[in-house]
């Protein structure tokens, strides 16, 4: 058992008239003029109406007892005299301790103890180490535990930011919780794996500016308050940025897109949206733009159909970490959080095995997740000889601080059978130089069973092939179980950094879909050699689409199939009768041959029950050409025309 932590607030003989709380600190705001003895009453209350008495003394000084079972509750305080009493009102005081379960050394934990300046100089350091390093090992989670604090937390490469509590207004920041542009002028389009969650954050750095939260791809935004307005690009002559995603927040003023190319929103609501570039896409978001498309760009979806937020690491009723998992909801708009408790099941840590890197393997989570363990996975870079096997109904697997899966020797990192109920969120899965067939498959081949009532969700999934090293997959992710959800895929082959090139990393398609009924939210596949994405599965349904197709592309003859020139970004089969999607951008930049072109950059079935709202095509810098939007339709791009739109299809 953790010993008992001695807080002991220092309380001065004041007139009983207010009390000031800031973290364990209570005082009274003025002096009380001569010398007389008083008696104290102190009382403690869980709910500020029934009270128990913890002290009768002459000190005005009480030192209340943090045991470890006691670590994040909140509760009144009242103090009487001769004089009145006084109690602590709508603020509660936490006695905070640390939550005895150890998280590793690539997880810092703050609580409202801490003064400002320590807190501030952990995440000053931290953001030097991580600003610079886009294909580096380092991989961190920042946790906050509940309280009010002022710091300027900047987010660097491989950061998550998370507060603990069940609100995110349980954990106040002023200051910011902020992602700038990491390369020069302004550009934010190499702003990559770096994320934030169950936060409040009252903005004042850059003298009370919006919050700016200035990134592209591989960024989740969650369950985040923003009592101020928030900016999505940075300011200066290159100020460009690439995407993003939000989901399950609020900000209280306006939201300035500002250079972002495009961006998924959803569940979500705030004062005002401005700005709009490409494709802005809207999903049960309250105070939404109107549905304006293609002028502006906005695309309006005004429910969830179905989903479930990413479970988050959180303080159970002991004091120890727990992870809370939300119930699963349908036909919805807005947050989980803003009017009521969210519904879901928080599960303790004890049911998890916590994972280290350096020190698990593949055999010893693979064990863990046998004996029925969900499994979290601190923050590092896993290497597996096999791959982590998930066979149980609802298993949670969740990843802190991005860690990394890395399957050596051609082996696929990911495996899950045809069960309800999987978890699996904030991972990041790293190609290794031995070509993996498939790097994640979510049911076995020939899955057919109906989980609708529980379905398997996949959040903040993000795969890499090339860039850190040598990285070669055949397909990065395949979806064969029916009714799976997903919520915030990057699927990667790196057009820049080590080990890149057309021979080097290679990887055919980024997402293959055989499933039925297969729902995804923001879905960014960017670079593959063969169709993008290939959609199999009847009744598939994707709220934002973001494309990038190969830059690298030598000449037609090695991008070709038959008499088609390229292959389609986003390609649903002949064999298909019911598809939907919303929000479809594919753009081209063909820097390595000018000459190239694409024949379309959708291609589907024409029967009535595949439909396509709001597509449109980029030829960026006016490389090589687009020749329609989807099937026969829609404008050729190319150095006369760079935009194209298409409303429906």
């Amino acid at each position: 058992m953790t010993p008992p932590v001695l807080i002991a607030p220092q309380i001065t003989r004041q007139p009983l008239n207010r009390m000031a709380i800031a973290g364990q600190n209570v005082s009274f705001p003025a002096a009380v003029a001569g010398s007389e003895p008083l008696t104290y009453q102190w009382e403690r209350s869980a709910d500020g109406q029934t009270w128990s008495v913890l002290a009768d003394g002459t000190s005005a000084t009480y030192s209340f007892m943090a045991k470890s079972g006691d670590g994040g509750a909140r509760f009144h305080v009242k103090v009487s005299n001769a004089e009145g009493s006084v109690t602590s009102d709508a603020a509660l005081l936490s006695l905070v301790t640390q939550p005895t379960t150890d998280l590793g050394p690539n997880v810092i934990v703050f609580d409202p103890s801490m003064s400002p300046a320590a807190v501030q100089t952990q995440c000053a350091s931290l953001f030097d180490a991580q600003k610079h390093t886009q294909f580096g090992t380092g991989r961190k989670a920042v946790l906050f535990m509940p309280g009010t604090y002022s710091a300027d937390v900047h987010l660097g490469f491989y950061t998550q930011v998370l507060g603990l509590g069940a609100s995110p207004d349980d954990v106040n920041i002023a200051g910011a919780v902020r992602s700038t542009a990491y390369l020069a002028n302004g550009n934010a389009t190499c702003n990559f794996w770096r994320g934030c969650e169950n936060l409040a954050v009252t903005p004042t750095v850059e003298n009370g500016a919006p919050n700016r939260w200035a990134v592209s791809q591989g960024t989740p935004f969650r369950r985040m308050h923003i009592k101020g307005s928030l900016v999505l690009s940075d300011t200066g002559t290159q100020a460009w940025s690439s995407g993003g995603f939000i989901s399950d927040s609020r900000i209280d003023g306006t939201v300035d897109s500002g250079s972002q190319q495009q961006w998924l929103s959803r569940s979500s609501e705030w004062g005002n949206w401005v700005g709009a570039n490409w494709n802005m896409v809207f999903v049960g978001v309250k105070n939404a733009p109107g549905n304006s498309f293609p002028s502006p760009p906005y695309t309006v979806v005004e429910q969830v159909p179905v989903v479930r937020e990413k479970p988050f690491l959180t303080l159970g009723a002991a004091g120890d970490y727990a992870v809370f998992v939300p119930a699963l909801r349908q036909n919805t708009a807005g947050t989980t959080w803003g009017d009521a408790n969210p519904s879901g099941e928080t599960l303790p840590i004890s049911q998890f095995h916590i994972a280290q890197a350096g020190t698990d393997t593949a055999g010893t989570l693979n064990a863990a997740l046998a004996s029925g363990k969900h499994l979290l996975l601190t923050p590092g870079i896993y290497h597996l000889n096999q791959p982590l096997q998930i066979s149980q109904a609802n298993t949670v697997v969740l990843g802190l601080g991005f860690a990394t899966l890395v399957p050596d020797a051609g082996v696929t990192a990911v495996k899950v059978a045809d069960v309800d109920g999987v978890k699996i969120a904030g991972l990041l899965i790293d190609a290794g130089p031995v070509n993996s067939p498939v790097l994640m498959e979510v049911g076995p081949s020939g899955s057919s069973a109906n989980h609708a009532a529980n379905p398997t969700c996949l959040q903040d999934l993000l795969v890499r092939i090339g860039g850190a090293g040598v990285g070669q997959a055949t397909t990065s992710l395949v979806i064969n179980s029916h009714n799976v959800i997903g919520d915030d895929f990057w699927l990667w082959r790196a057009d820049h950094g080590t080990g890149t090139g057309w021979t080097t990393n290679r990887a055919n398609n980024g997402l293959i879909v055989n499933g039925d009924d297969v729902t995804l939210y923001g879905l960014f596949v960017e670079h593959y050699q063969g169709y993008q994405t290939l959609w199999n599965g009847n009744g598939g349904r994707v709220y934002f689409y973001q494309s990038e197709i190969p830059y690298d592309v030598p000449d037609l003859a090695s991008w070709s199939h038959g008499t088609v020139n390229g292959y389609a970004s986003y390609s649903v089969a002949d064999t298909v009768t019911s598809h939907q999607a919303w929000g479809v951008g594919v753009y081209s930049y063909f820097s390595g041959n000018h000459d190239i072109r694409l024949a379309q950059a959708i291609s589907v079935p024409v029967t009535p029950g595949v439909k396509f709202h709001h597509m449109v095509t980029v030829c960026l810098a006016g490389y090589g050409e687009i020749t329609h939007v989807i099937n026969d339709s829609g404008a050729t791009i190319n150095g006369n025309l760079m935009v194209a739109d298409l409303s429906e299809f």
